[in-house]
């Protein structure tokens, strides 16, 4: 169990950039201890490279990012399924498994004790009888349950989450709601990449929406008010390609 006094992650007139070219822009705000966030806005605006700038899988352009109550070895982070090498021969237990690693270390060894987490997580996410399974037979759904199991096994107090219900069934996304719902009541700190509107409303209290740029950041219904979306949907399509990234900060 996670205490209610989870991490946060401040962000203070972030830029970050992609091929030399601004992929957020001047995003400054937080995060808050225990927050479920969705992180909402028009392809190509910034969304999953700021969920890589907060695992610190890149660094910043100008600005700042922070880790509040937390460091980068307590986050977990679901990547889009689209990124996995599915030609990976593993199995499904041997995947789950590797959520222990930020106990074991890297080159420690898998206690029976963390086997048998393993297989108890992959029965909390209803693949029990899967665990011999090679992820490359798995279906799409089947698949992003085993990385939730994963993510039990990690045990974190931030979550990452790019896209986790894309190319899955209503029953897979139900269940997997659920299990977002129970991290949150754990007061874990949790950001979704999503694109499904009513979604959001319905199951994330608080929405980012950015267009490269920041939009709106509060309350869902405040943040995604249609105001708000017409003014992403604007600054969506009068984005320039050959823009010139921005000068670093002094």
């Amino acid at each position: 169990m996670v205490s209610s006094a989870g991490p946060a992650v401040r962000l203070h007139d972030l830029t970050l950039t992609y091929r030399r070219h601004p992929a957020v822009h001047h995003l400054s705000g937080r995060f808050a201890p225990g927050s479920l966030t969705a992180l909402v806005g028009p392809n190509g605006a910034g969304k999953s490279t700021l969920l890589k700038a907060i695992m610190g899988a890149m660094r910043p352009h100008s600005g700042r990012l922070e880790l509040e109550g937390i460091g980068r070895q307590d986050i977990a982070y679901l990547p889009q399924i689209a990124e996995l090498d599915r030609s990976f021969p593993i199995n499904v237990l041997d995947l789950v498994a590797l959520g222990a690693w930020r106990r074991v270390g890297m080159f420690g060894r898998l206690a029976g004790s963390h086997v048998e987490q393993a297989r108890e997580a992959i029965a909390a996410v209803g693949l029990a009888g899967f665990e011999r399974r090679v992820i490359g037979t798995l279906s799409g759904g089947q698949l992003q349950r085993a990385l939730f199991a994963r993510m039990l096994l990690q045990d974190a107090r931030l979550l990452l989450l790019d896209e986790p219900f894309a190319a899955v069934d209503a029953r897979t996304t139900r269940d997997l709601l659920a299990l977002i719902a129970r991290w949150h009541g754990e007061g874990r700190t949790i950001v979704a990449v999503l694109h499904d509107l009513e979604l959001v409303r319905a199951h994330f209290p608080e929405a980012l929406l950015i267009a490269r740029e920041p939009v709106a950041w509060g309350a869902t219904a405040s943040a995604l008010s249609p105001a708000n979306l017409l003014a992403a949907r604007r600054m969506s399509e009068a984005w320039d390609e050959a823009a010139l990234p921005c000068a670093q900060a002094a």
